[in-house]
């Protein structure tokens, strides 16, 4: 069978990419090959790879050694990222605030839906609220961006909890009875449990009047490569969360939680916030 032909790297270069411009980006390309390999890579591997001739490479390699984004390990020769990378990756860490970041995908919402929209994390047995968008209503529910809830009695605590294994929830409630907010709230692991495996089982949850009379909730799990790391969900009066606006809720939060995933910002600020988070049980 005749060989397939190697794939260049300038195939993916910028279609606006002039002579110099090329150069830039080829040298990019290089830095992402090294960043996705488990170990140095070699100017033959390069060259498989990249289908660029070794006397391309050689000039690119030694240019990007030369200023320290490149480290020279032997003389086969073979090449690891150098300091000047991390720099570069810390100063990007620095600026990201998940905050910031949430609030582009969760003010539409919050528009659309006229009702509070929330990003929450599980922080040992608590909701963490890392971002909150707020409709431009008189009515509507209302919480502090940084504010902690209980995770038995909120959508968005309820679909953390929905994802645990069954032998680390207790330690992610408080101990039984669970205290009673309204008539609605569940106040036993048994009921608790329940509830849960509807969750699982309908791909959302509901706060119908558990943790506030008068307020309903639906939420929505957001994983990242395939783990639950956070949920999204609205909230606000009762009265409007009809069945037909809880399923056009939940439709999109669900959209929204596959868009923000598809973020590279969001994804790498929600790693750096689940670094500081406490595990269930565990201060």
């Amino acid at each position: 069978m005749p060989r397939a032909p190697r794939t260049s790297v300038d195939d993916s270069k910028p279609a606006s990419a002039n002579y110099h411009a090329n150069a830039l980006a080829r040298g990019l390309a290089l830095l992402e090959m090294l960043a996705a390999a488990p170990e140095p890579l070699t100017l033959s591997e390069f060259s498989d790879a990249t289908a660029l001739p070794k006397s391309t490479l050689v000039r690119l390699l030694a240019v990007l050694s030369e200023m320290e984004y490149l480290v020279r390990v032997d003389d086969r020769p073979s090449y690891r990222l150098g300091h000047k990378v991390q720099r570069l990756a810390a100063a990007y860490v620095s600026t990201l605030d998940l905050t910031v970041v949430a609030e582009r995908y969760l003010q539409p919402v919050a528009v659309s839906t006229g009702q509070t929209a929330n990003l929450g994390v599980l922080d040992g047995d608590q909701v963490l609220h890392i971002c909150v968008a707020e409709p431009d209503r008189p009515l509507r529910f209302t919480t502090a961006l940084g504010a902690r809830d209980h995770t038995y009695a909120t959508g968005l605590g309820k679909v953390l909890l929905s994802e645990l294994p069954d032998d680390q929830l207790p330690a992610a409630v408080p101990a039984e009875p669970f205290p009673a907010f309204t008539e609605n709230t569940a106040t036993t692991l048994a009921d608790l449990r329940k509830d849960l495996r509807k969750v699982v089982r309908r791909g959302f949850a509901l706060d119908d009047n558990e943790r506030s009379a008068g307020l309903r909730c639906v939420a929505v799990p957001v994983r990242v490569d395939g783990n639950c790391l956070a949920a999204v969900s609205v909230s606000g009066p009762a009265g409007e969360f009809t069945t037909a606006k809880q399923h056009a809720y939940v439709a999109e939060l669900d959209e929204v939680a596959k868009v923000v995933t598809d973020d590279p910002d969001f994804v790498t600020a929600l790693r750096i916030v689940h670094r500081s988070l406490r595990v269930a049980g565990r201060s």
